[in-house]
């Protein structure tokens, strides 16, 4: 496993710094790395590894998120909080239903099946969008009008409302569970609010103790972050928003301790040069291009006019706001990549013996193959024309 371990950090890093080289971001290079290295090419990585690779790409979302909670300010909050409600059920939700109806005219799928479809591919990808909205909102693009902010606490409520979409499709078509859609639509507020009262709890739990602890600075980031991993993983078995409490959780210590927040953020800056390329290089190992290029033309026309239905769905949420048209513009862009929740969750119809499960997997995984690093080099390339860069 070590081997494999540094295998992904050498090429990764050197996947990073040859694409960047190109203006574009370095991510393209980590995920490429990955697929090289990974069991559907040259097969490089061991297989130990492999199984515990969504533990470590959850590590490194925590820690982004984290991240990105320590940089939000309250008024930030207040200037997005009713945009971000609806840029982040909107378009997934129009996606998600385009994917569906397109699987079930098209591909014949059933209804629970076409749903499932939908609903995997219908998830924006925290795991490219966070740490590009941080390192633009750090460069100072879209600031005056908090985009960058809007997008992050967007993309984490996104990815609940395709989770539990996909979980309810899931279970009426593996199952014959007669779960309610209603009740599974009616329970999607109170992950979100679950998540960011957990979050926020555990905050001031934190800051409480943290002040029974002089000047210990790395120790106190120690506990912040095994609160966090705990937190997620119970969140993860009861439904809630966990991620999203990972990131109210970062807000709420930089509100309450504002001194420490500068020293926690420079070091998880730190430690994320470290984590992103084994996040990125890992989501590539998941990616098999045999199975990608098995949907065919057809798969790459429903992921297409899918992405058409989520940017209406961005241009829907973001009507009659303070965002110009060229910043909706650039929020639907960035609204355009997928990678953790399709590498994490499209190998399951298939598991759970959906008829369609190949199927789905392949589109699955197509998706990331045409929109990860075409939507990481798109969010890059259009920042600087579409967004206003605060001095």
């Amino acid at each position: 496993m070590l081997t494999g371990i540094g295998l992904i950090l050498l090429f990764g890093y050197i996947g990073g710094k040859v694409i960047s080289r190109t203006k574009l971001p370095p991510l393209i290079g980590m995920l490429f790395a990955g697929i090289l290295l990974g069991p559907y090419v040259f097969d490089f990585l061991d297989a130990d590894l492999l199984m515990v690779s969504q533990d470590i790409r959850t590590f490194a979302l925590i820690i982004i998120l984290m991240r990105a909670g320590l940089g939000i300010k309250k008024d930030q909050i207040k200037q997005v909080g009713s945009i971000a409600l609806k840029i982040s059920s909107l378009p997934c939700i129009m996606e998600g239903l385009t994917v569906t109806g397109l699987a079930y005219f098209l591909l014949n799928f059933s209804f629970a099946e076409a749903g499932m479809l939908g609903f995997i591919i219908a998830a924006v990808s925290p795991a490219v969008v966070v740490p590009s909205m941080l390192d633009l909102k750090e460069k100072g693009y879209g600031e005056d009008k908090q985009v960058p902010t809007l997008l992050l606490a967007g993309t984490s409520i996104d990815d609940v409302f395709a989770i539990t979409l996909f979980t309810f499709f899931l279970g009426l078509g593996t199952s014959g569970q007669e779960s309610s859609v209603w009740f599974e639509l009616a329970f999607i507020p109170f992950s979100i609010i679950a998540g960011v009262l957990g979050g926020a709890l555990i905050a001031l739990a934190s800051v409480l103790l943290f002040k029974q602890i002089k000047n210990k600075y790395v120790e106190k980031l120690l506990l912040l972050i095994a609160f966090s991993i705990l937190f997620v993983e119970w969140g993860e078995h009861v439904g809630i928003a966990s991620l999203l409490g990972v990131m109210t959780l970062g807000f709420v210590v930089f509100e309450r301790m504002p001194d420490h927040s500068e020293r926690f953020a420079n070091a998880l800056a730190g430690l994320w040069i470290f984590l992103q390329i084994l996040l990125f290089a890992l989501v590539g190992a998941e990616v098999n291009i045999e199975v990608a290029l098995e949907a065919g033309l057809l798969g790459i026309l429903i992921i297409l006019l899918g992405l058409i239905g989520r940017s209406l769905g961005v241009w829907l949420a973001t009507m009659n706001t303070e965002l110009n048209t060229k910043e909706r513009l650039f929020c639907m862009i960035a609204y355009t990549p997928k990678a953790t929740v399709q590498a994490a969750m499209g190998g399951i119809p298939l598991a759970m013996g959906a008829s369609q499960g190949a199927t789905i997997l392949a589109l699955a995984v197509l998706s990331i193959v045409i929109t990860a690093p075409l939507g990481a080099a798109a969010i890059y390339a259009s920042a600087p024309k579409l967004l206003s860069l605060e001095k």
